[in-house]
């Protein structure tokens, strides 16, 4: 037993999908467990409730990007953000979690104190001054990008005369119809943005620097809601997830196996969808497909505005900003009354929480992930980073199941925390498995952690393997040690001892 009672067993930043899945695993695993959320937005959702751009959608289907508990019950797999949000509304309503969600509490600091075997987390609510809570277990669900600051590409936009937006700050109620819009960016965002304002804008052009990979696909998908008729919902929603999830994982490995072979099935894809108005060059990235995520396009939208005359994709740099537009290094100038900085995002760790360890600040780029969940020699805190190359809620889904399953654990054996101990020379040999040329990737390998060869000392980007071996492989694995409180705290970080 602790000697201090905390005020929740487990306490969970964020509510958005890795926050609210984490909860739901914990009633339906951990019953007798108490817990709380803490959200610093005033809705839960997190993504899916930042960000308002036109169009915002899932870039992958719902029936892998939904958990896998709750089967997705709408007809279209890729999702618009409203229906997303219904969908996590629903979750929390049905299972009771609502009321253990606290809106506009944003998470400032944690501090791990040993002795007490307790995390101190300092808590920040507007109007009132910072409180502080406690918590056994530390879970962040988070995200990986920063909330309050996109990435500044650093325009100098002084001499243009319109109006310049940010997808992440998109202002309510905005009227664009009749107007020329630019978006400046070739990712998952300018791809959405597109196609969802040309509808009402006079025209829409994309700036992209270089293309990017893009893949067409119906946002329905028929064999699924086919096994909805035949079948009962949850057992037409496994089947579906489970192809979704091998079509991933195949078309990913064919890419890094056989990359000029699905360079010229993508191409082929958009050739047929925008016939006579396909240029090779604008569809021809110069970095091989899954260097960087493929960029979904529904039903084709994009291509079919720019047949229709509503968009285009214009390749170039920009030489400077004018009061009408943008002028590229070629001469031409780009005319727009709004111009949209797709530029892309900033990413931050641990929800720019500052962690520290019996008051000493932790830097994650020292520590090594363990099992994609855990962190080397930090007791009783588990994070969520979705897989690069598939959907994010397959991997917050094993790790919410694995956790619960060590808080088990942790009240069977009568212990108080868990620590995956790494020896100061461990040897091990460090591996990027970051190994994407995405730019928000690329400036932030500096804080990221630190990946081994081999497992468990690894963020691995294979979930079929992941899920396997994290269900498998004993918790109690002579790496994750289970503490009572006080045994050992004084005990240096690399060399700590059993419990006795």
């Amino acid at each position: 037993m602790l000697a201090q009672k905390p005020d929740v067993d487990v306490l969970i930043v964020g509510a958005g999908i890795s926050g609210i899945g984490m909860a739901a695993h914990m009633e339906m695993m951990c019953p007798g467990r108490t817990y709380a959320i803490v959200e610093q937005r005033e809705n839960l959702g997190g993504t899916w409730d930042l960000f308002r751009y036109p169009g915002i959608r899932s870039d992958s289907d719902m029936h892998t990007l939904g958990f896998v508990f709750e089967p997705w019950k709408h007809e279209k797999s890729i999702a618009d953000a409203p229906s997303i949000l219904e969908y996590l509304n629903r979750i929390v309503d049905e299972r009771g979690i609502r009321q253990h969600i606290s809106t506009g509490h944003k998470v400032i600091a944690a501090d791990w104190n040993g002795r007490e075997a307790l995390w101190h987390v300092t808590v920040e609510t507007a109007g009132e001054a910072r409180k502080t809570m406690t918590a056994n277990f530390l879970y962040l669900g988070s995200g990986y990008y920063d909330y309050d600051q996109p990435y500044d590409a650093g325009f100098e936009l002084g001499a243009f005369k319109g109006q310049v937006l940010h997808p992440q700050f998109w202002p309510e109620n905005l009227d664009y119809t009749g107007k020329k819009v630019l978006v400046i960016g070739s990712g998952a965002t300018a791809v959405t943005i597109v196609p969802a304002m040309a509808g009402k804008a006079a025209h829409v052009t994309m700036l992209q620097r270089t293309p990017t990979w893009m893949f067409s696909r119906p946002a329905k998908d028929g064999l699924a809601n086919f096994l909805r008729k035949i079948l009962p919902e949850e057992t037409a929603y496994k089947v579906t997830r489970w192809k979704n999830v091998k079509m991933q994982d195949f078309a990913f490995k064919q890419a890094r196996k056989n990359p000029e072979k699905v360079k010229t099935a993508l191409k082929t894809r958009i050739q047929k969808a925008l016939g006579a108005d396909y240029d090779d060059a604008t569809f021809t990235p110069p970095y091989d497909p899954w260097d960087q995520r493929l960029c979904l396009v529904p039903d084709a939208d994009l291509f079919e505005a720019m047949k229709a005359g509503k968009a285009k994709i214009v390749t170039g740099r920009i030489a400077r900003f004018v009061e009408q537009g943008v002028e590229l290094d070629n001469g031409d100038i780009i005319e727009a009354d709004i111009i949209v900085t797709a530029t892309g995002l900033n990413m931050a760790l641990a929800g720019k929480i500052a962690i520290s360890q019996d008051g000493e600040p932790v830097d994650f780029s020292q520590r090594f992930y363990y099992k994609g969940c855990m962190f080397s020699n930090l007791p009783n805190l588990a994070v969520v980073f979705g897989y690069l190359n598939a959907s994010w809620t397959l991997r917050a889904d094993i790790n919410s199941d694995y956790i619960c399953r060590v808080l088990n654990q942790m009240e069977a054996t009568g212990t108080d925390y868990v620590v995956p101990v790494l020896a100061e020379n461990h040897g091990l040999e460090e591996d990027n498995i970051f190994d994407f040329s995405s730019g928000y990737i690329q400036r932030s390998l500096n804080i990221m952690p630190k990946s081994a060869v081999t497992y468990p000392w690894r963020l691995n980007q294979e979930y079929v393997l992941d899920r396997k071996i994290m269900a498998e492989e004993a918790l109690d694995d002579g790496i994750l040690q289970f503490r009572r409180a006080g045994a050992n705290a004084g005990s240096d970080d690399g060399q700590l001892e059993a419990a006795e």
